[in-house]
């Protein structure tokens, strides 16, 4: 089974998909965030995530209010909580500690995506790829435990680097060609070790096994331009879910 997929199409203006926002707890860049929110027809902030929605939004706050916001509320300020819920802002509490907040919000999103009978190609996650290493290894975790409960994909966002997880069993054709895409990009086997195949990229893979302690394709780019200045899509197969990352140009 083939799938094709633009990454960045998300942080275009004039882009197509139809897209879902979930705000994490760390700082906002403000042209992305414009753009996501714009776009978005579900917008979610997992716990804290809401103050950072809040700080960035000063004086037009009203302007920019979420769905809903989840979590056990351990990072919320009183401030900020306040604010939403007089502004009548769903505040959904999900105190089980065995999953992340962002966990526990994307399962929320998932379920207003089937009420609401969206139609919907892609989840954007702004935050989760800095500050703890910790936490953003429970940012890739969570991407293992959202394939399991839907087919719609959910890419990660933060400053200039993007992370997705690839689904086992199927040849991705990645369009890589929005003028957004920095030369750094990587495929990373995080679960377990993943025969892959990929074409379009500088170092590509003849079936080859993705380990960590023996190969991992890390700091690799892509194909030279062609002659009509236009990059050819990047394909890759995979027996196991496998996380793609790429760079973006944030001037």
């Amino acid at each position: 089974m083939d799938e094709e997929f633009t990454p960045l199409d998300c942080l275009l203006s004039t882009g197509t998909q139809k897209i879902c926002l979930v705000i994490l707890n760390q700082p906002l860049e403000p042209h992305f965030f414009r753009v996501l929110w714009k776009k978005a027809v579900i917008r979610a902030c997992a716990d804290g995530g809401a103050n950072h929605l809040y700080q960035l939004t000063e004086g037009e706050r009203e302007s920019f209010l979420p769905d809903y916001i989840s979590g056990d509320f351990d990072s919320i300020t009183p401030e900020v909580k306040t604010f939403y819920s007089e502004k009548k802002c769903r505040l959904i509490t999900t105190a089980d500690q065995d999953l992340t907040d962002f966990t526990k919000c994307l399962t929320l999103m998932l379920e207003e995506i089937k009420e609401r009978q969206a139609q919907v190609d892609t989840i954007v996650t702004l935050g989760g790829l800095g500050g703890r290493f910790d936490q953003i290894m429970a940012t890739v975790e969570t991407l293992f435990h959202v394939q399991k409960m839907s087919e719609i994909p959910v890419v990660v966002i933060q400053g200039d680097s993007m992370a997705c997880l690839l689904r086992e069993g199927r040849k991705h054709q990645l369009y890589v060609n929005t003028g957004l895409e920095a030369k750094r990009c990587g495929l990373i086997p995080v679960g377990s070790s993943c025969l892959t195949s990929t074409s379009g990229l500088k170092w590509n893979l003849d079936n080859q096994l993705l380990e960590f302690g023996k190969l991992v394709s890390t700091s690799n780019t892509y194909e030279e331009l062609d002659a009509k200045d236009e990059r050819k899509p990047v394909t890759i197969s995979t027996d196991k879910p496998l996380l793609w990352t790429m760079g973006i140009k944030t001037e």
